[in-house]
């Protein structure tokens, strides 16, 4: 093995320093010490606009404001327009911020077959889509269908309201007319979610060539458009944009293009209907309101 090396001896001087030399080395050091943590303290310390603070800090200042998406479309009203998806794919209109109409043939069940049956589907297995483009950006639940005793099938009737799981603050909502006889001559344009194959690609939120109205019954009217499957429970919109009818019925080809006679279910016969539908979104019971499924204005 080799002889473990030596360590050098301390003098006598540095094992015995005077304590006052100690002390006042301690006390530099520590001064030495403070400052520099000042100093890079002072160099390091973040201003309030680099350090960003939870959302909800009403403290906290933005140079440019976050947007929602539904500001970012060249007609933020659009976005009234929303896609219904039950047993089979409907469009419906936002008409409150926890209301949407749409058709009555779009929220009934369904057969083995595919046949309409005359009672409405559960609201549990109904959402509505927020978004007209390729994916919806947001989705809603609905909590109660509001429905007449007729329309399960077209024609007249053929109107329901949706009552969401929540209210959709901050989107645009459409206005229904529920007085007046509709116009012949008044122009209407329908609007909805449907796909014609042969042109239409996928499916968005699309306005469709419409027509004046050609007559009317107690229960519809009827004018010429471009109707799609999937249209179903759009709104027609005159030329205010007030909402005057809900897409029913209507002659389809393959090719977006063609006009046909189309059938829309009218709103002013059911203003009892609005107004259930609003009592029972501001959380009364069904039982405890008036009749409002009457089909006799019809």
């Amino acid at each position: 093995m080799s002889p473990e090396p030596s360590r050098p001896a301390l003098s006598l001087s540095a094992r015995r320093r005077p304590v006052a030399a100690r002390t006042f080395n301690a006390a530099g050091w520590t001064a030495l010490l403070v400052a520099a943590v000042a100093s890079l303290s002072a160099c390091t310390r973040p201003s309030k606009l680099e350090t960003p603070k939870p959302a909800g800090d009403d403290q906290q200042t933005w140079s440019r404001p976050f947007l929602a998406p539904l500001e970012l479309t060249d007609d933020p009203l659009q976005d009234a327009i929303v896609r219904v998806v039950g047993s089979v794919s409907c469009s419906g209109t936002l008409i409150a911020d926890d209301l949407v109409l749409t058709a009555h043939h779009c929220v009934t069940q369904r057969g083995p077959k595919g046949a309409i049956l005359p009672r409405d589907e559960d609201a549990s297995s109904v959402r509505v889509e927020l978004g007209g483009d390729d994916l919806p950006w947001g989705e809603v639940g609905v909590k109660a269908i509001v429905t007449p005793a007729c329309g399960y099938e077209q024609g007249g009737g053929d109107i329901a309201i949706l009552v969401l799981s929540r209210k959709l603050v901050g989107i645009p909502t459409f206005v229904p007319r529920l007085s007046g006889d509709p116009q012949v001559g008044e122009e209407v344009t329908p609007w909805g979610f449907g796909r014609c194959a042969m042109n239409d690609g996928p499916i968005h939120r699309r306005s469709r060539a419409g027509g004046a109205v050609t007559d009317f019954d107690s229960g519809v009217f009827r004018a010429d458009a471009a109707i799609c499957p999937g249209d179903s429970g759009g709104p027609a919109l005159n030329s205010r944009r007030e909402v005057v009818g809900v897409v029913s019925a209507a002659v389809m080809d393959t090719d977006a293009r063609t006009k046909d006679p189309a059938y829309f279910a009218r709103l002013d016969k059911f203003e009892h209907l609005f107004s259930a539908a609003r009592e029972i979104a501001d959380g009364a019971s069904p039982t405890e309101l008036p009749p409002y499924k009457s089909c006799e204005s019809l």
